[in-house]
């Protein structure tokens, strides 16, 4: 029997950029509907693979360009929409910052530290991901 529901792919970026005395922050933008603090995601389109989604995504939602940086952070799965959603996720070291960017009516975007960071987001996943970027660049 084939599955009525296929599972959605989703990307998302985890960006983020050094600031003053090499401090690590982390771009947070809110979501579209709620408002909470989440990392910018979208939906993998046809063709497109998950990185090229995760740069589409960071500049349509949050004005930001970069560069991806090694393996996927970490996965993640939700439900919406009356389906399962896969989320494969990317720290994007943050280069170019978009005064002006397609969705930014849509959401507000902000840089904090890693502990304000944690503050504000709501989603366990999301947390995880912090997390785990957190580890990554303290580690290199």
């Amino acid at each position: 029997m084939a599955d009525e529901n296929p599972s959605i792919l989703q990307a998302c970026a985890v960006p983020y950029r050094r600031g003053r005395n090499n401090r690590i922050e982390f771009c947070l933008i809110t979501s579209a509907g709620r408002g909470d603090w989440i990392f910018p995601k979208g939906i993998v389109d046809p063709g497109e693979t998950l990185e090229t989604t995760v740069l589409k995504e960071a500049e349509e939602e949050a004005g930001l360009h970069g560069t991806l940086e090694g393996r996927p952070l970490g996965e993640y799965v939700y439900h919406k929409w009356n389906t399962t959603l896969h989320v494969t996720a990317f720290l994007l070291q943050v280069t170019i910052e978009d005064d002006v960017w397609a969705e930014a009516d849509l959401r507000r975007r902000r840089w904090c530290d890693a502990k304000e960071a944690r503050r504000l987001i709501q989603r366990t996943a999301l947390g995880r991901l912090l997390d785990a970027a957190v580890s990554r660049l303290i580690g290199e």
